[in-house]
């Protein structure tokens, strides 16, 4: 089932999405007790299929992805976390902001957690897991890596607002039974930038699930964006940073297409 959160005239309704225009909508908790009912609506705008109560991030996850940047093999999974403040729908702009020259794309799958999960094994891990949606973990690598900026840190770099589209929509895991058998791409404008498979991962998605449950709960509706393939702008010579008039897609296979345009600020 394809899970979405959308404007309907002037609700905001969650429902199971029947083709680009349509919804059946659900009633009660997506995260608890719901029902699909028979009652047809429009979708007039999309947002991010839900708002996270954490948003949980993995870094090098991808083999080719560590080789282009020059970094080791993580031995463990590598984790930091993105502010509530850069979620972002689909088809809303990333903005590139005014003190950054060196805005990255990164598409990623996003593991959507829907119960909570705390010292879970890797056997049972995707009994926690309520479905999959795309994601594109925007990145400010200069806030990132230079510490002369007062940046220097993940999370800072990755914190701006609009640096985290979510979307279109949650597929329950039903569907997905391997999520590291899926294609992933990123275009940006006419080009292919990313293409690769979630085979590729250090770390699969049990895996994760095991490992950052060992040291926190993972709260009922925390997303977990489990990193991103080889062909960032960062490892391009020269560098392929993102600008105003761009724009970008993350194509996920049986999930979907997540698209933002880029504006300045």
């Amino acid at each position: 089932m394809r899970i979405a959160r959308f404007i309907s005239g002037t609700k905001t309704l969650v429902g199971e999405v029947l083709d680009a225009r349509t919804a059946r909508r659900i009633d009660g908790d997506l995260l608890g007790d719901y029902r699909v009912t028979q009652d047809v609506v429009a979708i007039d705008k999309l947002l991010a299929p839900l708002v996270p109560t954490d948003i949980l991030c993995i870094g090098l996850n991808y083999r080719l992805h560590a080789e282009e940047t020059g970094s080791a093999i993580p031995e463990n999974p590598m984790l930091f976390i993105k502010s509530s403040n850069a979620l972002n729908n689909p088809f809303d702009p990333i903005v590139a902001p005014a003190n950054s020259a060196m805005v990255d794309y990164e598409a990623e799958l996003c593991i959507v957690i829907g119960r909570a999960a705390r010292h879970v094994s890797r056997e049972d891990a995707l009994d926690y897991v309520l479905g999959y949606t795309c994601a594109n973990d925007v990145s400010a690598r200069d806030w990132q890596r230079e510490k002369s900026l007062g940046g220097g840190q993940f999370a800072r770099g990755k914190s701006f607002d609009t640096f985290c589209p979510l979307g279109p929509w949650i597929v329950t895991r039903d569907e997905i039974p391997n999520p590291n058998d899926l294609a992933i791409k990123c275009h940006l404008n006419d080009q292919v930038v990313q293409e690769s498979s979630t085979a590729d991962m250090i770390y699969d998605v049990p895996a994760l699930i095991a490992s950052l449950s060992s040291t926190l709960t993972l709260r009922t509706g925390a997303v977990i964006l489990t990193g991103t393939p080889s062909g960032v702008g960062m490892g391009r010579k020269p560098p392929l940073w993102l600008k105003p008039g761009d724009t970008v897609v993350v194509d996920i296979e049986k999930i979907g297409r997540l698209e933002n345009p880029v504006i300045g600020e």
